[in-house]
């Protein structure tokens, strides 16, 4: 009985840590602004984290979460289409209006680029929308992101910097497929085991991704101190305009309103952490900025939403 008692404590905990993740985030980034040398040391640890969050995320994954995808395909077909025009366009072209830096810039169209974050599943459930839809949709993004990513990366970005194509595929394929398939594999073979502690991944992956940002805060503190209003508005409108035109396509193609309300989640919410990595592994430092500052303005908004919707069901 004691026993019961203490796993529901750590399930309750470990619930309440996940939800919480946009304050993890604010309040690391704020101590590694602060004190950058606790943070810009970790850099060695980045793809190692993002493992780990990989690794997390797909150790809650189930086999009924791509049910949705073998049934009706086209839909989850629809809400990657949406996703992969409307965000990397919608980074190109704020980019380009409020004349960002090359950095910058570069930073709005991988923010872009990326597929949904896997916390648009939990913000989906708190909104109680078509939480088994926004599995499926963001799943099914993050296995085509090998070639989407770079393919997208090129086709925005060329003009401005070169893109290590090549080198892009085989970082996303270690960071972010390989611990997929991980935690995949520990799911299917050691379910009971899984079972028992699976709240507990989700909160890891909540505290990998708040390490992450608070890392490029560290690393980049004098380019936060120099941003300007307009890079910070071209976060708010690729998040802002990313749920509306999001919404939009889900009126286009006739979702119901549920459906509607989950895509715009899905597309307004990206894995901008990725984005982050990717950055400092391909890109510098400074490219790195409008990724950490979105994955962080992007669940507050959403959470936001979330308990808005909630009450108008």
């Amino acid at each position: 009985m004691c026993t019961g008692k203490v796993a529901f404590m750590v399930r309750q905990s470990c619930e309440w840590f996940t939800r919480l993740m946009p304050l993890w985030v604010v309040a690391l980034g704020c101590a590694a602004f602060a004190a950058p040398g606790w943070f810009a040391p970790l850099r060695p640890c980045l793809n190692p984290l993002f493992f780990c969050t990989m690794v997390g995320i797909g150790a809650v994954l189930n086999f009924a979460d791509f049910v949705p995808v073998l049934k009706k395909p086209q839909t989850v077909a629809l809400g990657i289409a949406a996703q992969f025009t409307i965000m990397p366009a919608l980074g190109f072209s704020l980019g380009a209006a409020l004349d960002l830096s090359v950095p910058l810039r570069l930073g709005l169209i991988l923010a872009g680029c990326v597929p949904g974050a896997m916390a648009s599943n939990v913000i989906a459930y708190l909104a109680r929308t078509d939480v088994a839809y926004s599995i499926a949709v963001t799943t099914t993004a993050t296995l085509l992101s090998p070639v989407l990513i770079p393919a997208l990366t090129w086709l925005y970005a060329r003009t401005i910097v070169d893109i290590p194509l090549r080198d892009m595929v085989v970082t996303i394929l270690g960071i972010v497929i390989a611990p997929l398939g991980v935690g995949f594999f520990l799911r299917h073979f050691g379910r009971r085991v899984v079972e028992r502690v699976g709240c507990i991944f989700p909160a890891l992956s909540t505290l990998c991704i708040a390490v992450i940002c608070a890392m490029v805060v560290a690393l980049n503190r004098d380019v936060f101190l120099g941003m300007t209003g307009m890079a910070f508005a071209g976060v708010f409108l690729l998040n802002m305009l990313g749920m509306l035109f999001g919404y939009g396509a889900g009126v286009l193609y006739r979702f119901d309103v549920r459906r509607r309300r989950t895509l715009a989640i899905e597309v307004g919410m990206q894995n901008a952490g990725l984005g982050a990595v990717l950055a400092l592994n391909h890109f510098g430092a400074g490219t790195a900025v409008v990724p950490a500052v979105f994955a962080t303005w992007c669940v507050i908004t959403a959470s936001v939403l979330a308990e808005y919707w909630a009450k108008r069901p």
